[in-house]
């Protein structure tokens, strides 16, 4: 028997609810699912826990320090985690897709050397009061070095110049290399923590020698 001609739309409004409701379900349940490794991530050094470098004076220095902000080049003016693979193309910056720094890496490593400084000398910034001695740096590399697929370190370079007014005191180069205890980004940012505390370390020491 054919069903009535009349009780074909509410079979269809029923059919059209159904799809929605559906439809509906599926959205709620793509956006419940875990993201997993897509998610990306932000990362900084962590907790500072500077303490005394060795060579640096047990008793707080008098004639303060103005640090001037931190200079990089410009491949390193961003907050993209970065490696190279060495044992392909040492020349090349990778950076990583799902892995960013709270903020570039240079103002990550002055955060570190000023916390380091600030254990032995009084740090202002430039334009407070009137330092004897003025720190400049300059950020040459900082990168995950990858030398096998499996086996990678944190690397970190920098310049440092000492003045006593317009006067130079003494210029070197620092550099530091730590293991990443994995083969990833959250190896990788590890690595460069841990190397960039030993460069704020072995300047601290260097700059105490320079202000006595």
């Amino acid at each position: 028997m054919t069903p009535c001609l009349h009780h074909r739309p509410a079979h269809r409004l029923v059919n059209a609810w159904r799809l929605i409701c559906a439809i509906g379900a599926l959205s709620l349940a793509a956006c419940a699912a875990p993201q997993g490794s897509a998610t990306q991530r932000v990362y900084d050094f962590g907790p500072t826990s500077a303490a005394p470098a060795v060579g640096a004076p047990a008793v707080a220095l008098a004639s303060p320090l103005a640090l001037t902000e931190i200079e990089a080049p410009l491949a390193l003016d961003s907050t993209a985690v970065q490696y190279r693979l060495t044992y392909a193309n040492a020349q090349e910056l990778r950076p990583y897709a799902l892995a960013r720094w709270s903020m570039p890496p240079a103002q990550l490593v002055q955060q570190r050397v000023r916390s380091q400084l600030a254990t032995f000398v009084p740090v202002l910034m430039p334009g407070e009061g009137t330092p004897a001695y003025t720190l400049n740096i300059v950020l040459e590399e900082f990168s995950q070095r990858f030398d096998t697929p499996a086996a990678s370190q944190g690397v970190v370079q920098l310049r440092a110049t000492l003045l006593k007014g317009p006067v130079l005191v003494a210029q070197r180069s620092f550099s530091s290399t730590a293991l990443a205890k994995t083969a990833d980004a959250p190896g990788g940012v590890g690595a460069l923590a841990a190397a960039s505390q030993d460069v704020a370390s072995q300047l601290g020491a260097w700059v105490a020698q320079g202000l006595r």
